[in-house]
């Protein structure tokens, strides 16, 4: 056992195979009644040492399908109730030592589900190569996200700024260097870096920030957030505002989104993936800008997407479901439409959709690279390619594909067979040790291991097999 002080007071956590792990530490108050729809408040102090060797509860999240693609792995087991949720759990190779990097992530969902407690985000590989890894909880759904006129807006956001302001105060205590500290997200989470990236909050928190598969244009414009609140609140019959919603129990703010109609998400162009009803909203205090059009933060940024993201939610798709997803993303569907087919004849509806939803996914990425890097600062690209779909991966490199090798955790049996997220056959382990020093790499001094990224002059690393520079 190893016993840190924090702020708060001490935590007892557990060592094992030269990694100091501490799990489930409160970095502001619990969420429960009225304080759900409020900004976070500093963790209460404790006597004697916090127990920090087992997860603790997790966020209230919906569970999610994904047309029979075991997400688990990645999304966890479900919601483990308990008001204690907004914590982070830190892995590190020796809290005696001094001046490690910080990684810091926060983990995807859709804004709905999700938690960084599970086994795939296990810190050991990145304790075991001289990385202090922070895994954040935040506010999901109805109570991190919908807007509401009598609460501060983007209260998931504020719960990842606690969380760094937490990290710039106590990481030293485990070995970190509060001033090498780098955020990094997948999905949902990658929207959060984002917009932390145009968050005047954020300002000397992190150095650099990593962005996988996320958006440049992750914020819903108010009159779209003012729109699903309503609709949440029909749902719910209540009253839109966090006074009516703060009596209702976790269990029917969860619930809410399943049963709200489609049209209350549609009308407004997306280049997201899912149709998640929560995301950020643009907000003058904490989030005044899309961070592609935004000015950003003195920051590092490296940024990619996965080569077949779509296939992870196209797979059900009808002509029909092809025309939406045309017309969430571009302004001309029609064109976006013969460009696809000409593309892929033959191709099948969900096909089409899985092309379209990718290409919309990459170009907004990519215009936050650029828009990033015009700003003079240091901007790395990559696309991950492993594997391309077949028989053995019907999925391909889909969203979330890339995660087991950023941790280097693909030996996890949960990720593999008939409903796995990677499939049926094996990767070379080269492959996950490669990536996984990149992201090591970044997070220890900004250099992954390829050339920056210029507009004008484009560097994309293709993560695979056979790893090589797109220019």
């Amino acid at each position: 056992m190893t016993v840190v002080s924090t702020a708060a007071g001490r935590a007892r956590g557990v060592a094992a195979n030269g990694v100091h792990t501490f799990r489930a530490i409160p970095y502001a108050a619990p969420m429960s009644g009225a304080a759900r729809f409020q900004a976070p408040a500093p963790a209460p102090r404790w006597d004697g040492v916090r127990d920090a060797t087992r997860p603790g509860p997790t966020a209230p999240a919906a569970r999610r399908d994904f047309g029979g693609v075991d997400l688990r792995p990645v999304l966890g087991s479900g919601w483990v109730p308990g008001a204690d949720y907004l914590s982070v759990t830190i892995s590190t190779p020796d809290p005696a030592t001094r001046g490690l990097p910080v990684l810091v992530f926060f983990h995807g969902g859709g804004f709905t589900a999700g938690t960084g407690q599970t086994e795939l985000y296990a810190g050991d590989t990145f304790a075991r190569d001289g990385v202090v890894l922070v895994t954040v909880q935040y506010r999901l759904g109805v109570a991190g996200w919908l807007r509401l006129p009598d609460a501060p807006a983007n209260r998931g956001l504020l719960d990842a700024l606690a969380a760094l302001h937490w990290v710039a105060e106590n990481i030293a205590a485990f070995g970190g260097d509060p001033g090498n500290v780098t955020v990094a997200g997948q999905s949902a989470g990658a929207m959060l870096v984002s917009a932390l990236l145009v968050s005047p909050g954020a300002a000397g928190l992190f150095r650099r920030a990593i962005s996988q598969s996320g958006s440049g244009e992750c914020a819903f414009p108010v009159e779209k957030a003012d729109l699903i609140t309503r609709a949440t609140a029909d749902v719910l019959g209540v009253a839109p505002t966090a006074a009516g919603l703060s009596e209702l129990p976790d269990e029917r703010l969860v619930a809410a989104p399943t049963a709200m109609p489609p049209a209350a998400i549609a009308g407004f162009r997306d280049t997201s993936l899912g149709s998640s009803a929560f995301k950020p909203v643009l907000d003058e205090q904490t989030l005044p800008a899309q961070p592609a059009s935004g000015n950003p933060a003195r920051v590092s940024l490296l940024i990619g997407t996965n080569a077949d993201e779509a296939n992870l939610y196209s797979a059900n798709l009808d002509d029909a479901a092809l025309q939406a997803a045309a017309a969430r993303r571009f302004p001309d569907p029609a064109a976006a439409l013969a460009r696809a087919r000409a593309q892929l004849p033959g191709a099948s509806p969900a096909e089409l959709a899985a092309r379209l939803m990718t290409e919309a996914y990459e170009a907004s990425n990519r215009r936050l690279a650029d828009a990033h890097s015009r700003a003079g600062n240091p901007t790395h690209v990559y696309e991950f390619a492993w594997p391309p779909p077949g028989p053995d991966h019907p999925l391909g490199a889909c969203h979330c594909a890339e995660l087991p090798f950023v941790f280097d955790h693909t030996a996890l049996p949960g990720l593999y067979g008939q409903s796995g997220l990677l499939g049926a056959g094996r990767p070379d382990p080269a492959l996950a040790a490669r990536t996984h020093a990149a992201w090591v790499g970044y997070a220890t001094n900004g250099d992954p291991g390829w050339p920056p990224h210029q507009p004008d002059a484009p560097a994309i690393m293709h993560l695979a097999e056979d790893w090589y520079l797109k220019t």
